[in-house]
This record gives C-alpha cells, structure tokens and sequence, in this order.
C-alpha cells in the first residue's frame, strides 16, 4: 500500500522506523527484532539504509518480510551516498520487483570509511525524488529539519532547500528528532508559510539510555530541554527506570503533538520492540478514539 493513501485518511497513525543488519552474520537476530515490531501491527514502518548502501539488500529483505509476513506496509530507505543513476534505476527495479511502493530519499551522510567524493550523480536529495519521479510507480518521502539542517547556511534557507525537494515530487516528509514540541510548530510554521503542504510527520526518539543523548546532539545538534536533561540526571544510572522515563517522556510528546492537531506520528525504535509497545499501550485509547 502507497502511504498517500494512509496519510490522507483522517485517522491518528503511529508507525516506528527500524534498521537492518551491518553484517550477514547479524541478519536472523535483527530481522527478529525488527518483526517483533511489526507483530505490533503500526500503519507502517521504514527501515533505514546504511551508509552508502552498505545493507541496501538487507534493507529490502526486511521491507518485503514484515509486508510479507504482517501485512504492514513499509518505506525502504534510499541515500545518494555513492550512488549513480543505473544504482538508482536497479534498486528501484528490486524494490517494486519485493512489492515495497514506498521510498525515503535521503542524501546520506559521509560513512567514516568511504574514499574519494561520495556524491557523484546526486549531490542533493531532491535529484534523487526526481529520479524516482520519472522512473514512477513510488510514494516518495523526504527528511526535514525543525532545527535546520546542518549544512544550510540558516533557516530560510533550509526551507528553500526544502520547497525544492517538495516542488521535487515528495508526497511527505518525516522530521529528524527533536525533544522540544515548540521547536516542531515553529518549523511547522514556517514551512506552511513557505508553501509546504505535504504532510509534515514529527518524528520521535525515545532515549531510554543516558548514552543516547550524547549520540543524538552529535548526530543532529538537537536542543535537549532542561527538564529533560534533569530526567537522564536522575534516572540514567538505572536501566530500568531511564528505559521507564524515556518511554514516558516520549509518550508526553505524542500527546502534546495530538492534542495540537498533529495526526501522524513515528517513533524511532531503535528495533526495541519493548519500546515500541510501551509507547503503543500508553497511547492504545488515544489511538482508537
């Protein structure tokens, strides 16, 4: 099922992100994980792409099995990181030969490992929506920013940036973390302003480990609020009781985020199908109202 078709519904839809393998000898125990998401029944779920392309044939391996096995549908990731057209062309050709009708196009970081320019035939993500565009038959989906992209010098111009990935063909677009609702309606904002009205799905992190923090500010330089800051303080050093908060926190973001008209969510999961529920059950009546 093309996602359109389940964000155009008036229906609240929680969906979680899942990520594939590094290696071959990590597959079944991933592929575990990411199904005991799944078995949890969420509108859908995407699974990432590793960095250039390294688990692009586990990425869809795991896309086509939890359709095939759970009938949820799923997004595949797909990066410009060392991709030509014909990489491009045959990986589109192997998505829609699973029966995967959605994509996520990213540009992709840098991975540590790789030499020479990795952006060769694609320097920016909205080249590679037009690419899906014209090869035809995708729901196409795009990254945004509330906090501005890195690389943009500021950010009118990342919503400039932005205009032209969803002038580019993306039907919707999924937002990087954030632990501060207000800093999501600001951007929600200024992107409605620029004339950006394709679905703008917030996209939520549960950190349940003090270790996660550090990671996130690193990986996307996002303001962690002082009350939340206070909660991985006191609880980070118990594994149990941070896993507890952070579900909890996440939780009070999703509410705050419905109870403001937001009708789509997605949680990073992080394959903890724990997490997943937890957040799941906390909403169970919100989501059946």
């Amino acid at each position: 099922m093309k996602l359109h078709t389940i964000l155009g519904k008036e229906k609240l839809t929680l969906s979680f992100e899942v990520f594939p393998p590094k290696t071959d000898a990590d597959f079944e125990s991933v592929k575990k994980a990411a199904y005991n998401v799944a078995a949890l029944q969420p509108s859908y779920m995407s699974v990432t792409y590793g960095a250039g392309g390294s688990t692009s044939k586990h990425t869809l391996a795991i896309a086509e099995g939890i359709q095939k096995e759970y009938g949820v549908p799923t997004i595949a990731h797909l990066t410009c990181v060392g991709a030509t057209k014909q990489s491009i062309h045959e990986a589109l050709e192997n998505m829609r030969d699973a029966g995967v009708e959605n994509v996520l196009a990213l540009r992709g970081d840098r991975p540590s490992w790789m030499e020479g320019e990795p952006f060769t035939d694609y320097h920016y993500a909205s080249q590679l929506v037009e690419t899906i565009r014209e090869f035809g038959g995708f729901c196409v989906g795009g990254a945004c920013y509330p906090e501005g992209h890195p690389d943009a010098a500021d950010k009118r111009e990342d919503i400039r940036n932005l205009k032209t990935k969803v002038d580019a063909g993306c039907d919707f677009l999924t937002t990087q973390m954030f632990f501060d609702n207000n800093i999501f309606y600001n951007f929600l904002y200024r992107a409605r302003e620029a004339g950006i009205y394709v679905p703008i799905i917030p996209g939520i992190m549960p950190i349940t480990r003090a270790v996660q923090v550090k990671n996130a500010v690193k990986l996307s330089g996002c303001h962690m609020p002082e009350r939340f800051i206070n909660i991985v303080d006191h609880f980070g050093k118990d594994k149990d009781a941070m896993q507890q908060a952070g579900i909890i926190y996440a939780t009070d973001q999703i509410i705050d985020l419905i109870a403001n008209g937001i009708t789509h969510i997605h949680v990073y999961s992080m394959n903890n199908s724990k997490v997943a529920q937890g957040i799941q059950a906390n909403l169970s009546a919100i989501l059946n109202s």
